[in-house]
């Protein structure tokens, strides 16, 4: 055989096996369903370029490295005790200053399934019978903590802890399976996100990939335990956190980059606005004392991520191929793990940028909460606290 047949060969062995996938590599084999949407996506040239050319987020210091598993949120009680976060095997933990200890779960099926684990992802194929906690917010009224459970829908539990007890777990009799993020007004009404009524937290990267659209942001009644839809058709809507005067909240929407504005009073009430374009692909975000908004991303924006973004057929090609998972999320983050916070104004406007480019120190951020003059920084995927100090 000559040369080029051989190679003709080659190349045909490797397109058989591209195309069969027989040992089910590719990131979407074992969802036959799998369907890509367009993602409207704004022009290259409007995404924000202003960088922190020092790495700021460098200098923070790494806390409870591997104490803790997946620290999505951080919250602290009305008395500034804290931080309690919910970690990857479904437990919400307090910090007493000296040791984490178990303040409450929120599934009442834990068993050995859900004891500790080298890392944070090796807890997802169990995370819908362990739980897992992920936005958290106290209200500073009753001192309850009120939790956005990925499998169980929003829940309650008491200044005591203990087992957490359900509130919502559906919506216009559409059940929540990504409950994400929450926010609670002075009158104790709950706005809070579903991400996807098509794919749950554990299958979260396939959720990134699609571009579905099947996200909301929804709203608990606590007086008439009626949980309404304010919006729809989101793709992978996330953080969720109200203005300083309660006139309006922001939510972030992670594929197209943008931080929204939902009005609450005023002339706009009941209708949203675009507030941002974001320079990445953001997480939670975080009201401070100022009323200014911390938006945590899970990285800056790329061409490779820009491109797909507007090419569902290309990017359901790329995903048939037999390549792992999480080779797509390198690609999709730019080829390493890096940390990026911004802060932004009521008005949308960019008031500092933080961020570790290289993830020499802060690898991943899922939210910011600034509390005496430091960030406390939580991450869904890293086993540790990353704290950097305004001052």
């Amino acid at each position: 055989m000559t040369p080029t047949g051989i190679l003709a060969g080659i190349f045909l062995l490797l397109a058989l096996y591209c195309g069969i996938d027989p040992l089910k590599q590719s990131a979407i084999s074992g969802f036959p369903d799998f369907k890509s949407y367009k993602i409207d996506m704004p022009p290259w040239s409007l995404f924000p370029k202003e960088k922190d050319e020092e790495n700021l987020l460098q200098r923070s210091e790494i806390k409870f490295l591997n104490q803790i598993q997946g620290p999505e949120s951080m919250a602290f009680d009305p008395l500034g005790r804290g931080p309690y976060t919910g970690v990857a095997d479904g437990r919400i933990l307090f910090f007493d200053g000296q040791k984490w200890t178990d303040f409450a779960y929120t599934s009442n099926n834990r068993s050995e399934i859900c004891n500790p684990q080298p890392s944070p992802l090796k807890y997802l194929k169990n995370e819908h019978i362990c739980g897992r906690p992920l936005g958290l917010r106290f209200d500073k009224k009753t001192g309850d903590l009120y939790i956005a459970d990925a499998y169980f829908g929003l829940m309650k539990v008491g200044p005591e802890g203990g087992f957490a007890t359900s509130l919502a777990n559906e919506a216009e009799g559409v059940p929540l399976r990504f409950t994400n993020d929450l926010d609670i007004d002075d009158e104790g009404n709950v706005y809070f996100t579903d991400s996807s009524t098509a794919y749950q937290r554990r299958n979260f990267m396939q959720l990134v990939f699609s571009g579905d659209n099947s996200g909301r942001v929804l709203k608990y009644n606590p007086s008439s335990k009626e949980t309404t839809v304010l919006v729809r058709n989101l793709q992978f809507p996330n953080g969720v956190s109200l203005s300083k005067d309660d006139s309006f909240f922001v939510f972030c929407e992670g594929p197209v980059g943008r931080l929204h504005k939902y009005w609450l009073k005023g002339e706009k009430a009941r209708t949203s606005e675009v507030l941002a374009i974001l320079p990445g692909y953001p997480d939670n975000v975080r009201t401070n004392e100022e009323g200014n908004f911390w938006v945590a991303f899970h990285c800056r924006w790329n061409l490779y991520a820009y491109i797909n973004a507007l090419y569902p057929k290309l990017r359901t090609f790329l995903l048939k191929l037999p390549i792992p998972i999480k080779i797509h999320y390198l690609l999709q983050i730019g080829g390493w793990p890096h940390a990026l916070v911004v802060k932004y104004s009521p008005e949308g406007k960019i008031l500092q940028i933080l961020e570790d480019s290289q993830g020499k120190v802060v690898k991943a951020i899922s939210e910011v909460e600034e509390k005496d003059g430091k960030l406390w920084m939580g991450s869904v995927l890293m086993p540790f606290v990353g704290v950097y100090n305004l001052a």
